[in-house]
């Protein structure tokens, strides 16, 4: 299992200088990946509560969040291996021909190393903030997979989707990587894992019990080959939101919240069951680099590294 981490890229994490020396000292040892969350605005008062915590407030240290895309460029001028990905953009947000401009864009600026990692978000503020409708979004992922594929794969670019018209065009600029970056999807209803088996490249999920991850890839995998794709290289790229607590929290706890011994056996167990990635988010959890790399190390455990 590949181990990657959070770029520091929140709260007091949000620094150019600890974006540098962050992936540089990932890059040295060993870790196979950088990734980016996408968030815009914390409401004060919320209009749909945010899933991940109690009392539906995003988490302080997310309060203040770098760009994903310039954090993202500005760690690749800075190294030269690890590989960098978004887990996850929330994609309605995005006009999906700029998007897929500035997809390429990183991909060639890293030398072929993005992984894009997509997803529908879940905050109204955020998509009325944008000037987004929050609705119809299964069609409109599926109508930005589509400008995507195109964009990318085309020489001369024509579509018509609900809300674009591209006339034939020439769109010269296209990924490093061909015939594409893999695309991986955050999704977690039976049509957006039906989604991700007919034309993504992978799943990331994030909070969810163990068992219920595999039971839900063992059915992308299954889909996927009832379309004849080849699920060898389809991955499964879990995201581990850690919060360390003083004591353990006993087994009704979610997912990688808990004591380090009790984060490190979530660790183990995703391992055993056949993840292909995991990436440690550690900014909610550590004050400085040197204990997210200390923490990184205890969690791992030898998973790595060098």
């Amino acid at each position: 299992m590949d181990i990657g981490l959070g770029l520091p890229q929140v709260g007091p994490f949000a620094d150019p200088h600890l974006i540098r020396a962050g992936a540089a000292r990932a890059e040295a040892a060993g870790y196979s990946s950088l990734w980016v969350l996408d968030r815009l605005l914390a409401p004060e008062h919320p209009r749909s509560p945010y899933p991940a915590s109690a009392d539906g407030r995003l988490p302080p240290e997310q309060y203040v969040v770098l760009d994903p895309l310039v954090a993202l460029t500005f760690a690749a001028a800075t190294t030269t291996r690890v590989r960098l990905g978004t887990n996850v953009l929330v994609a309605p947000w995005y006009a999906p021909v700029l998007l897929a401009r500035s997809l390429a864009s990183l991909d060639h600026l890293s030398g072929g190393r993005l992984d894009v990692g997509l997803g529908l978000g879940w905050s109204p503020d955020e998509y009325a903030a944008v000037g987004v409708e929050q609705r119809g979004l299964a069609m409109r992922m599926e109508e930005i997979l589509e400008v995507l594929s195109v964009a990318w794969r085309e020489d001369v670019v024509e579509i018509e989707t609900s809300r674009e018209v591209i006339a034939p065009s020439t769109i010269g600029l296209k990924p490093v990587q061909r015939p594409r970056p893999p695309v991986l999807l955050a999704a977690y209803s039976p049509a957006g894992l039906e989604r991700i088996a007919r034309r993504a490249d992978g799943w990331t999920p994030a909070g969810l019990p163990v068992e219920l991850v595999g039971s839900m890839w063992a059915s992308v995998v299954e889909t996927a080959e009832r379309y004849g794709r080849d699920t060898s290289t389809m991955r499964l790229v879990v995201r581990a939101n850690v919060k360390v607590t003083g004591g353990d929290l006993g087994p009704q706890r979610p997912p990688f919240v808990g004591s380090v011994r009790e984060v490190r056996d979530d660790v183990e167990r995703h391992r055993e069951l056949g993840v292909h990635e995991l990436i440690l988010d550690l900014q909610g959890t550590t004050m400085d680099l040197d204990e997210v790399f200390d923490l990184a190390g205890e969690l791992a455990a030898g998973a790595l590294v060098g």
